[in-house]
């Protein structure tokens, strides 16, 4: 059986001064991250962040799609879309 898996559209604001979960925006989930958005760096902390959040290994979460775009689509494998929501901050 495969593992469950979800695709979570993010809104995602490089160059904060924290990372942080800051709530959901509508149907997207708006992060802080710390890392400049430069050689994919603050999408490798998204990943690596939204993975920490969630319980999960950093391979566990990667941009599928808006890898130069703060609108981003990231795949998170071993969780349902309803497990993911359950772990991250309320709207």
């Amino acid at each position: 059986m495969a593992a469950p898996s979800c695709k979570l559209t993010i809104k995602a604001i490089p160059n904060a001064g924290r990372d942080e979960i800051v709530g959901w925006l509508g149907g997207a989930l708006k992060v802080k991250i710390r890392a400049p958005a430069l050689d994919g760096r603050a999408n490798d902390a998204l990943c690596a962040f939204l993975a920490d959040a969630l319980g999960l290994p950093k391979r566990s979460v990667e941009v599928a799609l808006g890898e130069k775009s703060r609108q981003k689509c990231v795949l998170i494998t071993g969780l349902s879309e309803d497990e993911v929501r359950n772990r991250l901050p309320p709207a």
